[in-house]
């Protein structure tokens, strides 16, 4: 549950929120992807690119959702091609009655050069690792060219290798201008291209400002409740 929540995200900008586990990240994404809806109270509002009130379908063009898994009995035997193109869709696989354009595949085909998963365009998704699960739902994502990209805790799970991975294909996002919105509970998922950190916990805001003034061990300490020695090399922090 949130409370007495006031953020204000501009478009395109690279933000991370960071908390424990339980602190209220993961309803913060899916208010602001109209899963769920604040109280209606005097003075509240929920305004996503000016507007506060949508059509979802409309809605997701502007917005990139990055899955932690894709429902649903044919997702497994789904291709990675198949997988990007259904985010025109909103869908998690292929059905008979959609209409994919040329430019479509044509399109997917860019995303999955750009994401360097190529290799993937025919594999069935219950045969691909977590990691390269994880980077064709960024392609889904992606596909549909949104303005921002949303990923909630994108690295649980993976490995070392596929963690270098995903970061480099966020990384690569982020230079390119995509906006993204970062939850999570891992500091090293936190960019060098991300400059802005809010902090949450119990379902507020405890903290909102730049990384150098926020990343330090007596911040995270309060905010996590142990003692943490923090290292910072080439833009990216780790914590111990």
């Amino acid at each position: 549950m949130l409370h007495e929540l006031s953020l204000r995200v501009e478009q395109r900008e690279h933000i991370a929120i960071l908390g424990p586990n339980g602190c209220g990240k993961t309803t913060l994404i899916q208010t602001l992807t109209c899963q769920r809806y604040p109280l209606v109270r005097e003075g509240s509002y929920l305004r996503i690119f000016g507007h506060e009130r949508w059509d979802l379908s409309e809605l997701r063009r502007y917005l990139g959702i990055v899955a932690a898994e894709l429902p649903g009995e044919r997702t497994p035997h789904t291709t990675g091609r198949d997988v990007v193109v259904s985010g025109y869709f909103s869908s998690s696989t292929l059905w008979p009655h959609f209409h994919v354009t040329p430019q479509m595949w044509e399109r997917a085909d860019e995303i999955l050069h750009l994401l360097e998963v190529e290799h993937l365009r025919n594999k069935p998704v219950g045969q691909m690792s977590l990691g390269e699960t994880k980077r064709i739902l960024i392609g889904r994502a992606i596909v549909h060219r949104p303005s921002f990209l949303l990923l909630d805790e994108p690295s649980n799970g993976l490995d070392l290798a596929a963690q270098w991975e995903l970061r480099h294909t966020m990384r690569r996002l982020a230079q390119q201008g995509t906006g993204i919105l970062l939850i999570t509970h891992h500091l090293s998922d936190i960019l060098p291209e991300i400059d802005r950190v809010v902090m949450m916990q119990a379902g507020r805001i405890v903290d909102d400002g730049s990384k150098a003034e926020l990343l330090t061990a007596d911040r995270l300490r309060r905010l996590f409740g142990v003692e943490v020695e923090l290292g910072e090399r080439n833009g990216f922090y780790h914590a111990w």
